[in-house]
């Protein structure tokens, strides 16, 4: 069964570009013109992407990816829009979106982009690890569910990615490059992108984002993900099927 590809713009020439751009990489585009349409078919159906406008009619992208996140829906999301202040991208990335992508677009990056993306994700979905565990963290491979201390803590689709890396490397030093390349799985890195998503995630796991606990800097260096001996004491070891 072919992928599916959700796009959600309201310009129809768009709509028939990143049609034919997800046909031509062997996919199923289905096209949306607002916000309200995008969640209800996000709720009811399966898609393996998402491709969406910021400037909709009714509710924005930005609230439109909200509304996504906030219901739990982790299916990786595109942004591909004309707003090319450097805050637009960073609140989408902020709010969840896996990549942002100023119009106009190259047709052939955006598929080399969407492929990427979706071919990534799976490999998550489809590891044949059931559950890692490192101090109080656990990841669920399965459900793709991420848990600290037993109480579930919801993440993206990148944010998984991200933490199933650092969960399964303990204490290796990640540059921003190496991260970019694992993550998003290109070798042109975007230094914001990744900033936004280790800040997400610290907000998330630690007990002061400004003061963190597991995910260090080292500067000049990168990222490090380290539990202390006290705390692998008191766990089991990184636990694999």
């Amino acid at each position: 069964m072919q992928d599916k590809v959700l796009i959600v713009d309201d310009d129809s020439s768009i709509r028939k570009l990143m049609s034919k751009v997800i046909t031509c990489n062997d996919l199923i585009p289905v096209a949306v013109t607002n916000g309200e349409e995008a969640i209800k078919l996000l709720r009811t159906s399966t898609f393996q992407l998402v491709l969406l406008d910021i400037m909709l009619p009714g509710m924005d992208g930005f609230q439109v990816l909200k509304q996504i996140r906030y219901l739990g829906i982790s299916t990786p999301v595109i942004i591909i829009s004309g707003r090319t202040e450097d805050y637009d991208a960073l609140y989408g990335l902020d709010l969840g979106a896996d990549n942002y992508i100023y119009k106009p677009f190259n047709p052939v990056i955006l598929g080399a982009k969407i492929k990427a993306l979706i071919r990534r994700n799976k490999q998550v979905l489809n590891t044949q690890d059931e559950v890692t565990t490192l101090g109080p963290f656990s990841l669920d491979h399965k459900s793709m569910r991420f848990y600290k201390e037993e109480e579930e803590v919801f993440l993206s689709a990148k944010e998984l990615i991200l933490m199933k890396l650092f969960l399964e490397h303990p204490n290796q030093v990640f540059s921003k490059e190496a991260l970019y390349e694992q993550i998003w799985g290109d070798s042109i890195v975007d230094d914001n992108a990744v900033m936004v998503y280790i800040n997400r995630l610290r907000n998330k796991i630690e007990s002061s984002a400004k003061a963190p606990q597991y995910i260090q800097t080292i500067w000049g260096k990168g990222y490090t993900f380290s539990i202390s001996s006290s705390e692998r004491k008191s766990s089991d070891p990184p636990q694999k099927g």
